[in-house]
């Protein structure tokens, strides 16, 4: 017979590497079982990044069958699961058939930079070429980071989906609308929805009214009958439904009733519920969100501002400021799958413990151009510093130290932001796991790194917000019924004097990162020099006449 726990709540963590299912107790937040799926990423061209929204779909019926053999494996009664929660990798932009289902193209994911054009195109529209000039509405500058701009170059580019528009087929959502609309029935009644934080990721929301923008749609050029209806982050949306392709109705019937985007959930999975408080994921990006309460407050240095969580339909919104950067994790999966010069990511932490040191070796990786504070998008990856000495040690250890250099400049702009500088910052996330990188950061902030001896608060929050809705109610979210975590936690350990000249050349190496891109460059992404055949004719007329000259001198 299986054990009874009490209430339970899933959450489905669908991420940019890999898609996940856990299951927690309501009543004491213990995670009891879960599985992973690994994503595969597409580059069809350089700066594209894609995904198949099939592919995604399928894993999420993956991740759920798997973990409800596991619990049943441990006696554990899936019936007790009273609700599910979704959280997702934001802005990662979907358009698919509503009459069959079917995606008419590939997600163009958060990364991807295949928009720049675009942004140039539609900046000569804004008087000054004003990059903040929605800013007051949006909390966003115009970036090729938010969804709009993605979903405006779909429209311009394929002819798919135009069609689709023009004969009403088409539903455009990020990837929990997706998720939802599909796993509440699809083409059999699925909900077409999303919640105010991943709306408010698209630069078509206005984060005062909670509403679709009519005049940022019309500056896009997006018909407004694509975009899903908006709702608070903790409600019934709808039901699971049986998939037919796959036969898995294990949790048929269960409502979904939390929806966050992933960087909103692991702050409410790390309880930041009061003015002030903040936290750090550290996953395939890095993304340090503060709450601001119910005031959105607008950054003058960088930040974005965003919506924090609405928990409930008639619940109040609360804010953030948000500083985003686009690689973190992903600069390890680079060295490994790149480079080669690991084969796991454990082996990199591994690398870098081996000398301790860069030895003035400084890595920024700006693979998608960087985003908070500098929001450049020419900015391209390098590494700089390096001596016949450098080997792939320091280069793993300058890899680990770039990812808290772009946490010590996010934490600035948002020390000088709310006036109140942390006294200690909260972390969680995949990397969060890698000791040398949470001693480095620590080292680097001249302050306290906290991190939670449960890691997994991007899933708890979905898990959080599903199970306080109304009508599931299984999970209190009163700051006096919260369970208190137990946290691991790493003090700095060098002068601030060493921190502040290592940031300094960092800073030094940033600078010397920008401006190598702009979309005039080829089209097709070729830039040997042999693409321009005048220049190429010069550089082999003068390497012929080189070698005739020493020839001639008998050498």
């Amino acid at each position: 017979m299986a054990a009874s726990l009490g209430p339970l709540v899933g959450a489905i963590d669908q991420g940019t590497s890999s898609t996940r299912f856990l299951v927690f107790n309501a009543e004491t937040a213990e995670l009891l079982s879960h599985h992973q799926v690994e994503i595969k990423q597409e580059f069809p061209r350089e700066g594209w990044v894609e995904q198949d929204p099939k592919e995604i779909l399928n894993s999420v019926y993956e991740c759920v069958e798997r973990t409800c053999e596991k619990m049943k494996e441990l006696n554990i009664d899936i019936a007790n699961i009273r609700a599910i929660g979704v959280t997702n990798q934001r802005e990662t932009t979907v358009v698919w058939d509503k009459t069959t289902g079917e995606p008419l193209y590939n997600a163009i994911v958060w990364l991807d930079l295949r928009t720049q054009s675009t942004v140039e195109r539609l900046l000569k529209r804004i008087p000054g070429k004003n990059k903040t000039f929605s800013k007051f509405k949006t909390g966003l500058p115009l970036s090729t980071y938010f969804s709009a701009v993605k979903l405006r170059w779909l429209l311009d580019n394929v002819e798919e989906i135009r069609k689709a528009v023009e004969d009403g087929r088409a539903m455009f959502g990020t990837i929990d609308s997706w998720l939802i609309w599909s796993l509440t029935g699809g083409t059999n009644g699925g909900i077409h929805c999303t919640d105010v934080t991943n709306a408010s990721r698209t630069m078509l929301f206005n984060i005062h009214s909670l509403e679709w923008d009519p005049d940022l749609c019309k500056f896009f050029d997006i018909p407004m009958e694509i975009l899903p209806n908006v709702r608070s982050s903790s409600e019934i949306y709808g039901l699971m439904k049986i998939c037919p392709s796959r036969e898995s109705g294990a949790l048929t019937g269960v409502p979904i009733s939390g929806c966050l985007g992933d960087q909103h959930a692991a702050l409410v999975g790390q309880m930041c519920f009061q003015d002030g408080q903040a936290k750090n994921t550290y996953g395939t990006g890095c993304f340090l969100l503060c709450n601001t309460g119910q005031k959105s407050v607008f950054s003058e240095h960088g930040l974005i501002t965003t919506i924090a969580y609405k928990m409930g339909k008639d619940k109040p919104a609360f804010y953030a400021l948000e500083g985003s950067v686009a690689i973190a994790g992903a600069v390890v999966r680079w060295l490994r799958d790149n480079l080669g010069i690991a084969k796991t990511s454990q082996e990199v932490e591994k690398l870098a413990a081996e000398v301790g040191t860069s030895y003035g070796c400084y890595f920024v990786p700006a693979f998608s151009g960087l985003y908070a504070p500098y929001w450049e998008p020419s900015a391209r990856g390098i590494i700089c510093g390096l001596t016949q000495f450098t080997n792939k040690n320091h280069i793993a250890f300058a890899a680990l130290e770039a990812v808290c250099f772009q946490t010590r400049e996010i934490l600035d702009a948002m020390n000088k932001d709310c006036g109140i500088p942390l006294s200690q910052l909260q972390v969680d996330g995949g990397m969060t796991n890698n000791k040398i990188l949470m001693q480095l950061q620590s080292d680097i902030l001249c302050i306290p790194v906290v991190k939670p001896s449960m890691p997994e608060t991007t899933a708890l929050g979905a898990a959080m917000a599903a199970g306080a809705a109304e009508g599931v109610e299984v999970w209190s979210l009163n700051p006096g019924d919260l369970t208190a975590v137990t946290c691991e936690r790493f003090e700095p350990q060098i002068n601030p004097e060493e921190s502040e000249y290592r940031y300094a050349r960092w800073k030094k190496a940033v600078m010397k990162s920008m401006g190598w891109e702009s979309s005039e460059g080829p089209s097709n992404g070729d830039s040997s020099i042999f693409c321009n055949l005048p220049l190429s004719i010069f550089i082999m007329s003068s390497m012929v006449m080189l070698i005739g000259a020493k020839y001639l001198s008998g050498k």
